[in-house]
């Protein structure tokens, strides 16, 4: 029977890519050399070229991949017409959430900027800036609307996204906290940065019965 084209090396491609976010984050992309990467997937060095030019050119694919799966989860999950209270609470979610199912995608993310060329470092961060805008068009509208209390949309932008992607510097699996509470916990704490009135049925819950939905977010 024929092979299916392309099946064999699409799948090649993504053991490569999937090796190299966890390599980079372990040792650094600087330490990584491609021959180790090959090694770790199982074909021959000279094999990883036809996937990947350049070194900087599978970074860079990890990158922009990376901003690309996040932009694109928010967009499934956005909840439209929402006011910015539930809007705010829908991106902290999922920015959590993404963050930690991706925690090595993430970290290389963050710390490998310095190793982009400035072409494709000023396309990364673009892409950032064009995430992190949703962010501050929510707060921006909040604001506007009298639910939230913030003087500067920027600023606070900034606070609130190093404050929930540092998540994946501590969070660990199956310790003190699960994902839900982590969520519950920040959701509150970030409601209380941007002055949003919480309900007092929205009190922190107690034990393993916590969950997202026990926070009720008013103005």
């Amino acid at each position: 029977m024929a092979r299916t084209t392309g099946s064999d090396g699409e799948r090649t491609e993504a053991a490569v890519r999937e090796a190299a976010v966890n390599l980079i984050a372990r040792y650094g992309y600087e330490a990584m050399s491609m021959r180790q990467l090959a090694a770790e997937v199982g074909v021959q060095a000279a094999a990883l070229y036809r996937y990947f030019p350049t070194k900087e050119d599978l970074l860079f694919t990890l990158m922009r991949e990376h901003m690309e799966g996040l932009r694109e989860a928010w967009e499934r999950i956005r909840p439209i017409g929402a006011d910015p209270t539930q809007q705010l609470a829908a991106y902290v979610r999922n920015h959590i959430a993404f963050h930690i199912e991706r925690r090595h995608a993430t970290h290389v993310s963050n710390m490998e900027l310095r190793s982009l060329s400035p072409d494709r470092l000023t396309q990364i961060l673009r892409m950032r800036t064009a995430y992190e805008k949703e962010l501050r068009a929510i707060l921006r509208d909040g604001a506007e609307a009298g639910i939230f209390n913030v003087e500067d949309t920027g600023l606070t932008a900034m606070a609130l996204i190093q404050m929930m992607t540092g998540v994946i510097v501590w969070f660990r699996p199956g310790e003190r906290l699960s994902v839900p509470e982590v969520t519950a916990t920040y959701l509150s704490m970030t409601m209380r940065l941007v002055g949003a009135k919480i309900a007092d049925s929205a009190a922190r819950p107690s034990g393993a019965q916590r969950t997202l939905s026990h926070f009720d977010f008013r103005a």
